[in-house]
């Protein structure tokens, strides 16, 4: 089973870090790109980007200085939602180790990360209208990053896709999905249970994402079959509203 994460754009680059960095697959294209963006002005990135002056010159800077920043692992450095469900600084040796096998994190600046790959600060979503080869960055990576994926799937020998990224980001690989065979593709769906029925909620699917990860890598799960016994943190298999492509858990 190789299972796909989003990226996230809260960083930590100020805990420890125990382990030695790994090198990213496209280091080369990432350092590439970082120095393409470094010549946007901070108002394009503002525009691009849809962000604040302030961070916009924060990312200018990262750009400009990227050669020379800190790395660090990737799960140890993005810090968002996602990542508070993975809750890497609470995992032991063997499940990063398991991870780092099975693990994929998408990423508009480096394609494509194991987790343990190293990843200097930086900003730059999948979804945006801009890349150093003219387009969107989602059409610059699309075909590199989904044989990347897929190969990696061919390998595992499961066959299976556990999608867990965000559409965003899996936009980069779904138009390159085999049609007929070869990938098991599943997209988990999250939902909570109110008076107005069974709401999808962004940050806490977030974090379920995460969640769902870790208790994939923690328990070694090969086996869809194994998927309805997912319950941390208050979630529950729905096996009414459940289909094989997108099993269905609920909370509350």
């Amino acid at each position: 089973m190789i299972i796909l994460l989003s990226p996230a754009k809260t960083l930590d680059f100020t805990s420890p870090v125990p382990e030695e960095a790994t090198l990213p697959r496209f280091a080369r294209e990432a350092a590439s790109i970082a120095r393409a963006a470094a010549r946007l002005a901070p108002a394009d990135l503002a525009a691009l980007m849809h962000i604040s002056d302030n961070l916009a010159e924060l990312n200018a800077t990262r750009f400009r200085t990227f050669r020379k920043a800190e790395e660090r692992p990737a799960i140890r450095a993005f810090a968002g939602d996602v990542y508070r469900g993975f809750d890497v600084k609470s995992a032991d040796e063997d499940t990063i180790g398991y991870a780092q096998d099975h693990l994929r994190i998408l990423s508009g600046l480096y394609g494509v990360l194991r987790p343990l790959d190293g990843i200097r600060p930086y900003r730059l979503e999948m979804g945006t209208a801009w890349s150093p080869s003219g387009g969107k960055l989602v059409e610059h990576w699309g075909r590199k990053v989904a044989r990347a994926v897929l190969d990696d799937v061919k390998s595992d020998g499961s066959g299976v896709l556990m999608n867990l990224a965000s559409n965003e980001y899996f936009a980069v690989v779904q138009p390159f999905l085999p049609k007929k065979k070869g990938v098991t593709l599943v997209s988990p769906d999250f939902r909570v249970r109110t008076a107005k029925g069974l709401q999808f909620q962004s940050f806490t699917a977030k974090v379920a994402r995460g969640t769902l990860a870790r208790w994939l890598c923690e328990e070694r799960i090969e086996e869809l079959a194994a998927l309805p016994r997912f319950d941390r943190d208050g979630w529950a298999f729905d096996e009414e509203g459940s289909t094989a492509a997108r099993p269905l858990f609920v909370k509350g």
